[in-house]
């Protein structure tokens, strides 16, 4: 349900703002409403009655420097729209608090659905998951196959080293959240440390893959209509991306991810061996190591 008032962003302001902005104005003032489903940085859908669009903001409260750099979901988000890759338009930035309390950026609001539960995926036919894991499998390899430079977004990060600090930063989040000791967790860093590869693909990565992620069209399911949240984006080793997809792709007889909650254990989605085999094979890479 829209609304005339929202926490973390005014309305009123916001309805000068973009009315200056987008094509043609505005055709009245903006109501807005928060998305559910985002776990990191606050969603808001935005209309005039006529058109739709995104906002997107760091979480209300203190929030540490650096962290939840909405800038740089903007910066990727328009580096892309040219592409291959299905994201949405974007609209306007303010990387600095001014307009509203804190930085925000705006973009189209796209049309589609997401498929969060065993439930949602449940409404495809067989061939229609099958279509959608072949989908999301070409979207990732078209991601990857991109050259950052050529889409302005050399010096965006920092490729090598990145998954040694991806393992660090996660073993500072598990350190700061645990409410007691657990040392098979401390044993299970200590050998990933052992263990981190050398990065193989550098390229843009996405972060966060998998399947709830990604929006669908409601008339045809297998087709992406736009890849969603941006936020965890960088340089890096690519294979990151595959490896994210493969730890959410749930399969039958298998233990389900907490948050994909089974939504690939369904016929017609492939084993996770073939989402790596279908991979390798569309980047024209070897990955016998990885596949087994």
């Amino acid at each position: 349900m829209t609304s005339q008032t929202l926490p973390g962003i005014d309305l009123h302001v916001l309805t000068d703002y973009l009315g200056s902005r987008v094509e043609g104005g505005l055709a009245g003032p903006l109501l807005g409403d928060i998305i559910a489903g985002g776990r990191s940085n606050p969603t808001y859908a935005l209309t005039d009655g006529d058109r739709s669009w995104i906002l997107r903001r760091p979480p209300l409260g203190d929030v540490p420097r650096g962290a939840h750099d909405v800038s740089r979901e903007f910066r990727v988000l328009r580096a892309l729209g040219p592409t291959g890759v299905p994201v949405p338009r974007t609209v306007a930035c303010e990387p600095e608090p001014g307009v509203l309390e804190a930085p925000f950026y705006v973009m189209d609001r796209v049309d589609g659905r997401t498929l969060r539960t065993q439930d949602d995926t449940g409404t495809l036919t067989v061939q229609q998951r099958r279509d959608l894991a072949d989908s999301m499998l070409d979207t990732l390899v078209t991601l990857h196959d991109i050259e950052p430079a050529a889409v302005g977004l050399d010096g965006w990060g920092r490729p090598e080293g990145y998954l040694d600090r991806q393992l660090a930063r996660w073993r500072r989040q598990w350190h700061a959240i645990k409410t007691q000791d657990h040392p098979g967790v401390d044993a299970l860093f200590d050998r990933l440390d052992a263990a981190v590869p050398q990065t193989r693909f550098s390229g843009i990565v996405h972060g966060d893959y998998k399947i709830d992620n990604v929006l669908v069209d409601r008339d045809d399911p297998s087709r992406i209509r736009a890849l969603l949240d941006w936020e965890m984006a960088t340089l890096g080793d690519s294979l990151a991306d595959l490896g994210m997809l493969v730890s959410f792709w749930d399969e039958p007889d298998r233990f389900h991810n907490p948050i994909t909650a089974g939504a690939t254990a369904q016929p017609g989605f492939p084993s996770a061996h073939d989402i790596v085999e279908g991979y390798a094979r569309r980047r024209g890479i070897g990955l016998d190591d990885v596949v087994g």
